[in-house]
């Protein structure tokens, strides 16, 4: 097997920019998502393993949604796969396995205080009613992140196994639907196992659910530092498998799904269970995701310079995502106060990505300039 010097890891090739760029779209359809959520105000509500299911008026409304599904699965295997790439390069550097976990325990308790406090404020400005305690994304990323340090010496193939333990273990012990809204006084439960909860916590980012992807990002890494080649090719041929298997488990609609679909159309087939998320979800979206990574590993030459703002973006996913929150909820309150058509409401998504491109270029080549500051943690 082909092996590379973990100084590279730090160097921005056209392997490990794939990462980047894959990122970077991650970002860009996020923000379509929020700006549909704040701008237009027609973002769905649901998706949970219980309740009601989210209904569509139209395809676009539906499509809106879908194609940011990949988002925040995709964000939680590269901060898995960063985390493998960063230990690699730490320890060539001489840190202790001691040092490597706990600039990993800092960093997830700053992403659990974030969404406690300058997050949240953000979600408050929607024109939703919004929970005084919400667990967001960033509790999920900064819970995987602290429980996946303790995991960064396992090999490959022991991460793997956790991964596919953690994703069909969550769905055998998974509260079956007709439980919804009984077990919301469960504080743990709605912490690390479920979705759901009352007026002062709502959680629609359980840990554990999640953890699956960030022990699947670790080996990810791991398979990159040993041949970056090779963890390419096998995201593209995992990536293919995990959509046959989404078809597999979609069609009978039982096991993998949480839940009954909603409907028999076209819609009701890719309308999947994302609080926390279904097999089905999870194999839909990291297929796609998994391909993508696969695919923009072979991009060369002009083409590397064509996505280039997607790497200005995807090397700045914390500081895009606060920033973009506040530019869309500002643009909600004051350009848009009673919501818009999904059509105009693309407009706005463009706007405020022009806006916050050369922000990110800003802050990318300042962060860069101060690596051993506190934005490390960052």
């Amino acid at each position: 097997m082909a092996t590379t010097p973990v100084a590279d890891l730090t160097m921005k090739s056209p392997r490990n920019l794939a990462l980047d760029h894959l990122r970077g779209l991650i970002v860009v359809l996020m923000a379509l998502d929020h700006a549909n959520y704040f701008v237009a105000q027609r973002h769905s509500t649901g998706e949970h393993w219980g309740g009601a299911f989210p209904e569509y008026s139209d395809a676009a409304s539906f499509l809106t949604r879908l194609v940011t599904h990949p988002a925040a699965p995709g964000f939680v295997f590269l901060m898995g796969a960063g985390m493998a790439l960063f230990a690699a390069s730490r320890r060539a550097r001489g840190w202790s396995e001691r040092a490597i976990v706990t600039h990993f325990l800092i960093r997830g308790l700053v992403l659990i205080g974030l969404q406690l406090t300058v997050i949240n404020l953000a979600w408050k400005t929607s024109p939703q009613t919004f929970p005084a305690v919400y667990q967001g994304v960033l509790i999920a990323l900064g819970g995987g992140m602290i429980l996946g340090s303790l995991l960064l010496r396992l090999r490959p193939g022991r991460l793997a196994a956790i991964a596919i333990l953690l994703f069909v273990g969550i769905e055998l012990t998974h509260p079956d639907p007709s439980l919804w809204g009984t077990n919301f006084g469960e504080p743990l439960g709605l912490i690390f196992a479920y979705s759901g909860g009352s007026d002062f916590y709502w959680s629609n980012y359980p840990i554990l659910p999640w953890l699956e992807l960030v022990v699947l990002g670790l080996a990810f890494g791991r398979w990159f530092v040993a041949d970056p080649d090779g963890a390419f090719k096998r995201s593209l041929s995992l990536g293919i498998a995990l959509l046959v298997g989404y078809a597999v488990l979609r069609v009978p609609d039982g096991f993998g799904n949480i839940r009954p679909r909603a409907g028999d159309d076209w819609i009701g087939y890719l309308n999947v269970v994302k609080y926390p998320p279904a097999m089905t979800f999870t194999l839909l979206t990291m297929g796609v995701n998994l391909i993508l990574l696969g695919l923009f590993a072979r991009v060369r030459g002009r083409g590397t310079r064509l996505l280039e703002p997607l790497a200005v973006l995807g090397r700045v996913p914390l500081f895009f995502y606060i920033t973009h929150l506040y530019l869309y909820s500002g643009m909600g309150s004051w350009l848009a106060p009673d919501g818009t058509s999904i059509g105009a409401m693309y407009l706005y998504w463009l706007g405020g990505l022009l806006a916050l491109y050369p922000l990110c270029l800003w802050y990318g080549k300042f962060k860069t300039r101060h690596r051993d500051s506190l934005l490390r943690f960052v």
